[in-house]
């Protein structure tokens, strides 16, 4: 199964190289928010992710962090994937649930599973444990629920979490939501992906 599903994301990582080789790289950076930087046979595009800048050399395709690492795989489709899907959409300063995207109803219960819940459980009682966690990744404050937070995790997709502590009518809940224009910048499958990965990174940041 393990083997499988690596033979798997290895096909999606060709393709994604094959089809970000076709596209004009100029333009490219432009509609994703990004810079591109000629050099003499290709050059190269810095996306932030989380963070964190990376590289992108062109035609001859690697993800690479500051310090020159090669990334991981599932961070190396997520930033091929956005560079190729986006259009040039500003965010929509509009926050949306995982299932109003695109084809999102059809994978909601699994994105709950690895988003909401994982949150809730680590932070439904624990306001001061998620600002922590939430700054440490960089998160800016909201004016929603008991405690929210937007993350700006690539140049154009923003997504935020909000925790609702609950009262006597009302059980504890967290919300991972998404600006409405991040359906135009990566497909459904990947959305769901950097929610998990979101969710992850909140819950190791408060372990600490």
């Amino acid at each position: 199964m393990a083997h499988s599903r690596e033979k798997g994301f290895q096909t999606a990582l060709e393709k994604a190289c094959q089809d970000l080789r076709k596209l004009e790289p100029y333009k490219t950076a432009y509609m994703a928010g990004c810079n591109f930087h000629a050099e003499d046979e290709g050059g190269q595009f810095l996306v932030r992710f989380f963070g964190e800048e990376y590289t992108v050399t062109f035609p001859d395709i690697s993800v690479r962090n500051a310090s020159g690492e090669e990334a991981d795989i599932t961070t190396r489709l997520i930033i091929l994937h956005y560079l190729i899907h986006a259009d040039g959409t500003f965010p929509a300063d509009r926050w949306i649930t995982f299932r109003e995207l695109p084809d999102g109803l059809i994978y909601d219960q699994a994105f709950q599973k690895r988003a909401n819940l994982r949150l809730l459980q680590a932070y439904g009682s624990d306001p001061k444990g998620f600002a922590a966690a939430a700054k440490a990744l960089g998160g800016e404050r909201l004016s929603f629920g008991d405690a929210a937070y937007m993350f700006r995790l690539l140049p154009r997709i923003r997504m935020a979490v909000i925790l609702h502590l609950g009262d006597e009518e009302l059980a504890p809940a967290v919300n991972v939501l998404f600006d409405a224009a991040a359906g135009h910048y990566l497909p459904i499958e990947d959305l769901a992906v950097l929610g998990g990965m979101l969710a992850s990174k909140l819950i190791k940041a408060g372990s600490f």
